[in-house]
């Protein structure tokens, strides 16, 4: 019995790119939903209000679908 370091490798490169992905999109989805209504943002330009909080809803439901599909994984 033996460990198979090649797959043990890729598991941990996977779990480590959905947990930064996952960060950075409630990261994202908390910078987009927290804008002042009167003020310019940064980055963004002229985009709405409403467009950086649907973009905000995006990334929340985007990081939602990896984490339902990691325990879907897990309990399968």
């Amino acid at each position: 019995m033996g460990i198979d370091w090649a797959t043990l490798a890729a598991i941990a490169v996977v779990a480590a790119a959905a947990a930064v992905t996952v960060v950075l999109l409630v990261a994202f989805a908390i910078v987009g939903s927290s804008a002042p209504s009167g003020r310019r943002m940064g980055g963004l330009g002229n985009r709405s209000v409403s467009a950086t909080r649907a973009a905000a809803v995006l990334c929340l439901v985007a990081a939602g679908l990896i984490v339902s599909y990691g325990l879907y994984l897990i309990l399968a």
